[in-house]
């Protein structure tokens, strides 16, 4: 009934509304891409490029921080304008940002050219993802976001393999064609055109129920800013929560940077010398793959079994455990690509799985409240500041232990998020219209 009342909304207006689908699939792969050209691909651009692993691990850890800082500008977005609007003109804004980025690949002085527009981009995705979360929020209720949080996680991980992936295929073609830093170029030049042509789509895809522009002033932001903090730090079981988001990406956010500068690395440096290409062909085909139907079995699994100690603990497992098949690789060094693209394939496809607990985890255990949009962003802010960290160390401990020894030191790394999977206290659905501020 409510979603008919929905449409009839949409029909009043002279437009017949969307299926969630529709919007939810292109708004989270635009979400996705941004976040992965610079986490992921652009290591592998710099490392081509001879820049150092322990300045890539840095570097590009550092240039994330708008991820985990975005709370402080999101309760601006509950009052000025409206949501779709910040989804659509952030999603354009990142497509021009990406074209300058390539064109600053041909100066001399690229390196510091590049993180500078790299983190603009930065600034302009995680406002997109705010706004983008709100939407999704406000537009359905509690058992659909259950529903298409697996298909959420499934096309922002799409995006990932596809930046990976085919694009980091696509550069390693032309890298032999002509040259590293115009294949990189053309590469870049393709990220904008993706992301202008998405943005143009959400003018019309994303629904427009919050469509009455909202006034305020710089007082009442700051107002609202300050209600937004006080009452997320309110929250029942909030430091508990925290020691959560924080801890259960740990050994990841080490793994993930340094996985392919260690498919890059040359054999003697204790690296599996892989190409260009063939790291595209591992996560773009591959780990695409194993992304796509852990996300996609993983939804349908929390849907039917909700968000309790055991579900949580299970996704924990599938989420740290593959690990161990980068310490596999490390240990053993092995020439097969099929038995290295079994190893990705399986750490792909327990990332999919677990990654969906996190998320069901705040927007079910942290967002609920007045500021369900600022709260997420804090939530999925802090979820980055647990990427982000180890991060930053991580070139500067794989320089330091060697590959091996690195990837085993993953595996430790993995306790903590079991430690807090299994002690943090979880919302009961029952509370979730009585008890709206804790």
């Amino acid at each position: 009934m409510n979603e008919l009342l929905e449409q009839t909304v949409e029909l009043r207006k002279g437009r017949k509304a969307l299926p969630p689908i529709f919007w939810i699939s292109t708004t989270w792969f635009a979400m996705g891409l941004p976040f992965v050209a610079l986490s992921g691909a652009s290591s592998i651009m710099y490392k081509n490029l001879g820049v150092s692993d322990a300045q890539i691990a840095f570097w590009t850890s550092l240039i994330m921080l708008p991820w985990t800082i975005k709370p402080l500008w999101g309760p601006f977005l509950e009052l000025y304008k409206t949501k779709k609007f910040f989804v659509y003109t952030t999603q354009i804004l990142t497509g021009l940002l990406f074209g300058l980025l390539g064109l600053t690949l041909q100066l001399d002085h690229f390196f510091s050219f590049s993180i500078a527009l790299l983190t603009l981009i930065a600034f302009s995705g995680s406002t997109h993802d705010t706004a983008a979360d709100g939407v999704y929020l406000n537009e359905l209720n509690a058992k659909q976001q259950a529903k298409y949080v697996g298909w959420q996680g499934a096309f922002y991980n799409v995006a990932k393999v596809f930046s990976g992936g085919v694009l980091v295929y696509l550069a390693g073609q032309l890298e032999q064609e002509i040259g590293i830093k115009s294949a990189w170029m053309v590469v870049m030049f393709a990220y904008g055109f993706i992301m202008l042509g998405i943005g143009l789509y959400s003018i019309r895809a994303l629904p427009a129920h919050d469509e009455a522009p909202k006034s305020t002033s710089l007082k009442e932001g700051m107002d609202t800013l300050k209600d937004v903090i006080i009452t997320f730090f309110q929250k029942k079981n909030i430091w508990f929560s925290l020691l959560f988001i924080v801890f259960y990406r740990f050994a990841e956010g080490q793994a993930i940077k340094i996985t392919p500068l260690f498919f890059k690395a040359q054999r003697t440096e204790g690296g599996l010398g892989l190409s260009t290409s063939e790291i595209g062909l591992l996560y773009g085909v591959f780990g695409a793959i194993a992304f796509v139907l852990g996300s996609i079995v993983a939804g349908h699994f929390v849907s039917k079994k909700g968000l309790d100690r055991r579900t949580l603990m299970i996704l924990c497992a599938f989420f740290n455990i593959p690990f161990v098949a980068y310490a596999f690789l490390a240990i053993t060094l092995p020439t097969n690509l099929y038995l290295i693209a079994a190893a990705v394939a399986i750490e792909y496809f327990g990332y999919g799985f677990g990654f969906i607990g996190i998320i069901l985890f705040i927007m079910q255990n942290i967002a609920p409240g007045k500021y369900k949009m600022a709260h997420y962003a804090f939530g999925s802010g802090l979820v980055n500041l647990g990427f982000m960290i180890p991060s930053m160390i991580s070139g500067w401990l794989s320089d330091y232990l060697g590959y091996k020894e690195f990837f085993i030191w993953v595996l430790i790394s993995t306790i903590p998020a079991f430690l807090v999977s299994w002690w943090v206290p979880l919302r009961k659905p029952e509370k979730e219209h009585t008890d709206e501020n804790n």
